[in-house]
């Protein structure tokens, strides 16, 4: 039997006695819109893991400190958990959302205007990993792949998060 929508609506959010978010209904959000929301699950995407996967390589070849984790999904995760215990005010949480929305705009642009100036074809579907191979420089090469995977990864956190903020102060976030 299919859900209808009112019947698919995310978990609540839950606090502590103390007021701290609960970490299990945290964790049951974000499987929820690992599983339903599109912007959020683009990290289950086999082209965001690709990128992610060749980040983590990339980093350790230039001898950039990484922590190993498995996959995006997981990166993805321990980030919002991390940013939520890290930006425990709605002053914080707010400043931190807008930080990682200009992130965002930057890596987008970044990535059309390489993409439009090698006429790349990742909005057809195609790899950004493979199609970066067209790219003749490998410091554009690099900036190209690192800002596809900050798209991704910024556009899964900042719906997210964005959603946590609501929830947690009443109102819906506004830049």
């Amino acid at each position: 039997m299919a859900q209808t929508q009112t019947e698919n609506l995310p978990p609540k959010l839950e606090k502590t006695a103390s007021g701290e978010i609960n970490a299990a209904s945290l964790a049951d959000l974000l499987e929820w819109f690992l599983n339903f929301d599109n912007r959020v699950a683009i990290v289950r995407n086999p082209h965001v893991e690709e990128l992610f996967q060749w980040k983590q390589t990339d980093d350790a070849e230039n001898e950039i400190e990484t922590y190993p984790f498995e996959n995006a999904e997981s990166r993805f995760a321990i980030g919002v958990f991390q940013a939520l215990g890290k930006n425990d005010s709605e002053a914080a949480l707010h400043a931190w959302i807008t930080e990682v929305l200009e992130a965002l705009g930057e890596a987008k642009q970044t990535n059309e205007d390489i993409a439009a100036s090698y006429k790349l074809k990742t909005n057809e579907g195609k790899s950004a990993v493979d199609e970066s191979k067209i790219i003749s420089s490998k410091v554009e090469r690099r900036l190209y792949l690192a800002s596809c995977w900050l798209e991704s990864l910024s556009t899964a956190e900042v719906r997210f998060l964005g959603w946590i903020y609501q929830e947690l102060y009443g109102k819906p976030f506004q830049p």
